[in-house]
């Protein structure tokens, strides 16, 4: 059992969700529709994910983002408060603890969002006390697709016109929320944070629009097809941004941060291996962890793999030999059979 229950579960169990443990949770897999079914609905329509599991570090106070600046791998000055980056926490020797989105809500507040099970290492990581971890003060919202805003502006008209990488306070029914233009799935859509107590009369409020409920399995599957690194497959121990191909997340301008010398040797030595898609024949998804061959011999692995709703085939991200370039033939050993495989460019699905 999970040690711990998303503010929202009582209400997935009513929708007959599938609740599985995740980075230390109970979370919701699918709904009775299943996931191909709620994959499709976000890619044609719109869908609702409880994110609740994701963390909120709450760094504030003058020193803010100074610490922020020396601790992260992007350059905050890029942005402003009212704005959102994407950035990556690294350890000394420039593998990537966590990936991380910055909402800067106020000139000294800001609210670091790590994956689930890292929310602990990323609060130790910044220097931050117990008290900075509010991720039990609330409920995350992921409303995704081509028609989530227009869907949710009925119900939450401030919160629908947030702009993409922004984040602003919208009231709900007298409660202060925050809602910013962020998302994990290739499409455009929004993240509200909500506080706890009124998470399950947002959910309704938002699914009371025709929005669909969808679980981890299709947000899995929509981050893979459009390419988005997952922590513990894409990211983490020995896999830096440079190999995973996200070095427009690190700032070479800003001064030092955590892990920048072992980043700055990867980058002069050459970068080894390198994160590819590949496109599989068939509708056998590959699966992490599998060789990859070429003329016999093996120049990578998987990282993620599965079937493709969209394309309606199997794809892969994959660890490879830098001179496995877009166009290569290859085969993938899933388990004694050999799936047979191209490189090709990301993202597999373009936004809709």
């Amino acid at each position: 059992m999970s040690d711990r229950v998303s503010p929202l579960d009582a209400v997935h169990r009513e929708l007959g969700a599938k609740l599985v443990p995740f980075g230390g949770w109970e979370m919701p897999l699918s709904y009775p529709a299943g996931t191909v079914a709620e994959h499709m609905a976000c890619r044609t329509s719109s869908v609702v994910f409880d994110v609740s599991h994701l963390g909120t570090v709450r760094v504030e106070g003058p020193g803010a983002y100074d610490s922020l600046q020396s601790a992260l791998t992007n350059d905050l000055a890029k942005i402003e408060p009212g704005r959102c980056q994407y950035t990556h926490l690294l350890a000394e020797d420039g593998s990537v603890l966590d990936d991380i989105i910055v909402w800067w809500v106020d000139d000294d507040r800001f609210d670091v969002m790590p994956n689930a099970s890292n929310t602990a290492r990323v609060r130790a990581a910044l220097g931050v006390n117990d008290e900075a971890d509010v991720t039990d003060s609330r409920a995350v919202l992921a409303i995704q697709g081509p028609t989530a805003r227009d869907m949710l502006r009925p119900v939450l008209p401030e919160a629908a016109d947030v702009g993409r990488f922004r984040v602003k306070r919208f009231d709900f029914d007298g409660t202060e929320c925050l809602a910013a233009g962020t998302g994990y799935t290739g499409e455009d859509g929004l993240e509200l944070s909500v506080p706890r107590d009124r998470a399950g009369e947002l959910w309704r409020a938002v699914t009371s629009m025709g929005i669909e409920p969808a679980g981890l399995g299709a947000r899995d599957t929509l981050r893979l097809e459009a390419a988005l690194p997952l922590h513990g497959q894409e990211l983490g121990p020995g896999i830096t941004p440079l190999n995973a191909g996200l070095g427009w997340v690190v700032s070479w301008t800003k001064g030092d941060f955590v892990g920048r010398a072992a980043l700055d040797a990867q980058r002069q030595a050459g970068v080894d291996p390198v994160l590819v898609g590949l496109s599989v024949a068939g509708r056998k998804p590959p699966r992490a962890h599998q060789p990859i061959v070429r003329d016999g011999e093996v120049v990578g692995e998987t990282s993620s793999g599965n079937f493709s709703p969209v394309l309606g085939h199997g794809i892969a991200l994959a660890f490879v030999h830098p001179d496995v370039s877009v166009g290569s033939a290859v085969e993938i050993d899933a388990r004694g059979t050999m799936l047979a495989g191209t490189v090709v460019d990301t993202p597999f699905v373009a936004k809709h």
